[in-house]
């Protein structure tokens, strides 16, 4: 099984998560931040993968932290449960609609930790969430993960719309790169 269990304890946050990669999209979250929620349920359904998550953050200051360390510990948790990488398509790019957002999301699963994005924001929160804090969990789990990731929300008139269409993507293309395809590391130099 391709799963992943990440305990993780600071002083600003703690975190159990539970993947598994080759799940149905069943989810079990909560963060405190109820907006952050709904978008991690629609990644983990257009995934495919299994998530149980909970995080106690100190709220009390903002929401960065609890947003930042989400990220790190499911990118730790996704190349955990990625392990050797072997036979994954490890490239995937979608094109997600969302009404009149539109996203161009682009990965790859190859150990080289990036992200382009060119994420523009009218509100500055959502719900409870700060539209900034997007850039943070996305930068964290492409870094933690070891995974290339470029967004380019190509239109969008409702920042709802556009951060879902961006998280539907993500989810879509997580799908179709961590998908086995074969039995070897699609790698020129063999390794990722």
């Amino acid at each position: 099984m391709r799963e992943a269990s990440i305990n993780r304890d600071t002083l600003e946050t703690r975190i159990q998560l539970s993947l598994r990669l080759d799940g149905g999209g069943e989810t079990d979250i909560d963060t405190g931040i109820g907006f952050f929620d709904h978008m991690l349920r629609a990644m983990a359904f257009y995934a495919g993968f299994d998530l149980e998550l909970k995080c106690e953050g100190d709220l009390y200051v903002d929401g960065h932290h609890t947003v930042e360390d989400v990220g790190l510990s499911l990118g730790a948790a996704l190349k955990e449960a990625l392990g050797d990488r072997k036979g994954i398509q490890r490239f995937s790019s979608t094109v997600t609609p969302m009404d009149e957002s539109l996203a161009l999301v682009a990965i790859d699963i190859s150990n080289r930790p990036y992200l382009v994005e060119n994420m523009v924001f009218d509100r500055e929160m959502l719900g409870t969430m700060s539209t900034e804090d997007f850039r943070e969990f996305l930068r964290a789990f492409a870094f933690s993960a070891g995974i290339t990731l470029h967004i380019d929300l190509m239109r969008g008139e409702n920042d709802h719309h556009r951060i879902e269409a961006i998280f539907k993507g993500l989810g879509r293309a997580l799908k179709d790169a961590a998908r086995v395809v074969g039995n070897e590391v699609r790698s020129t130099k063999g390794v990722l």
